[in-house]
């Protein structure tokens, strides 16, 4: 059985720091691009961040470059990815979730199923 388990969200204020985790487990997601996505209330699902299988590369959305930082563990039978967000702002508050990547196109998803999310509220 699948499973993509998101935690760590939290309200704060602007300028701090936070940090997601997400633990994948029910398939062999150490071999997956992973990313990060947000979406806020009343509004689209977007992309954040990125990583390849071996950690070698990760991507981000213009919006976070330079504050958030994507990193992942290939743990054998397990897999974590994390999401470090430095100096947040009150548009970065949403529902953030984890989910695997197309590997030529790592902005897009790749699969339908979806976990319940961590939510972000940054108060200004």
């Amino acid at each position: 059985q699948v499973q993509l388990v998101e935690s760590g969200g939290g309200l704060l204020q602007a300028g701090g720091s936070l940090r997601l985790s997400c633990s994948a487990s029910g398939r062999t997601f150490n071999m997956l691009p992973m990313g990060w996505f947000r979406q806020p209330p009343g509004k689209e699902r977007e992309f954040v961040a990125a990583i390849n299988w071996s950690a070698s590369s990760s991507y981000y959305s213009d919006s976070v470059k330079g504050r958030f930082t994507i990193t992942r563990d290939n743990a054998a039978g397990n897999m974590n990815v994390y999401l470090q967000m430095n100096s947040l702002k009150p548009s970065d508050s949403a529902a953030y979730y984890c989910h695997p990547v197309l590997p030529t196109k790592m902005d897009s998803p790749w699969g339908a199923y979806w976990g319940q999310g961590t939510q972000v509220t940054v108060s200004s």
